[in-house]
């Protein structure tokens, strides 16, 4: 079997966690990342430093949406695997860039496909989001869910995209795995994220703000159980199938607020301001069919992910 693995995205914070599994099993991987400046790109340098240099590893920096680019990567590299993170992610940041989202999410993803098809690609895993459900009223979300009413262009993107890869299972026969991310968190975390960004501001003696009553709940899922249901995507290939991969528990932003306060030894000072658009009351992931289909199994809770991040923190890697 073709070990050789095309990780688009690979120097965020997914991707190089997921690339250094990888690389540490034996695989061959192609990173692809354009580093753009959506945050600090000097970050996402540092996240893959180390990679860099280990055997098995090569960078290719350049546009997703750049077809003769990712062509030529292709061609060289002939993966026999592609796992699709690349991205525009956040759901405020699209509302008001609405377009770019478009181009980058859409144009980019089916681009990535086309080449995936003409090379014959024999597993095409996509990185989606919990997001595309928007706002439900029975929980937890389960893959049979509609996700027809998304509520930001981010969120309409991913789910556009998931229908694009099914376009492309139904008519060349591609495999293609589907995985819904829920609220990724742990060290590397995108600066904006609430749990990095809430860690900071405490640590610092800075405000934080509160969109809402803090009642708003999310299903946190840590870097490392993610990482393992993307694995278990790669080893087990399917004709066209859809997984959530979550923690499979809620809680509240309060609450996080208070596991964030604990461990940084530091009170919050909080700013309420009224509830954002795009932003959903609650996500909660049925991962009922990824356990069978997958073996996926998510064994860190919620209060031991964040110990984790703020250590992370704490030893200043950040």
């Amino acid at each position: 079997m073709d070990n050789s693995v095309l990780v688009t995205g690979g120097a965020g914070f997914i991707g190089s966690h997921l690339c250094e599994r990888l690389v540490s099993e034996n695989h061959r991987i192609i990173c692809l990342d354009n580093f753009n400046h959506f945050y600090d790109p000097a970050i996402k340098r540092k996240n893959i430093e180390a990679l860099k240099i280990a055997d098995g590893f090569s960078l290719h920096e350049g546009d997703i949406r750049d077809a003769d680019f990712v062509e030529q990567v292709f061609s060289t590299e002939k993966p026999g695997s592609v796992i699709h993170l690349a991205a525009m992610a956040g759901v405020r940041p699209s509302i008001e860039q609405p377009l770019l989202y478009n181009d980058v999410n859409l144009t980019g993803t089916g681009v990535i496909l086309e080449a995936a098809r003409r090379h014959s690609v024999t597993n095409f895993i996509f990185g989606s989001s919990s997001s595309v459900y928007g706002v439900q009223e029975k929980v937890p979300f389960s893959e049979e869910d509609t996700v027809s009413r998304p509520i930001s262009p981010y969120a309409a993107t991913k789910a556009a995209g998931e229908m694009l890869c099914y376009t492309y299972h139904h008519l060349f026969g591609m495999p293609v795995t589907c995985l819904r991310f829920f609220t990724v968190y742990g060290p590397r975390q995108r600066p904006e994220m609430a749990i990095h960004l809430f860690a900071r501001k405490i640590r610092d003696g800075e405000p934080i703000t509160v969109f809402g009553d803090g009642e708003s709940r999310r299903d946190y899922t840590y870097i490392d159980d993610i990482i393992g249901g993307i694995v278990r995507s790669l080893a087990i290939p399917h004709g066209y199938e859809i997984f959530n991969l979550g923690e499979s528990r809620t809680v509240s932003l309060k609450d996080l607020i208070s596991l964030l306060e604990n461990g940084l030894g530091k009170k919050a000072t909080i700013q309420n301001e009224p509830d954002q658009p795009g932003d959903v009351p609650v996500t909660y992931a049925d991962i009922t069919r990824a356990r069978t289909l997958l073996g996926y199994d998510p064994n860190i809770p919620v209060e031991q992910g964040v110990d984790f991040f703020v250590q992370w923190l704490k030893d200043g890697i950040s």
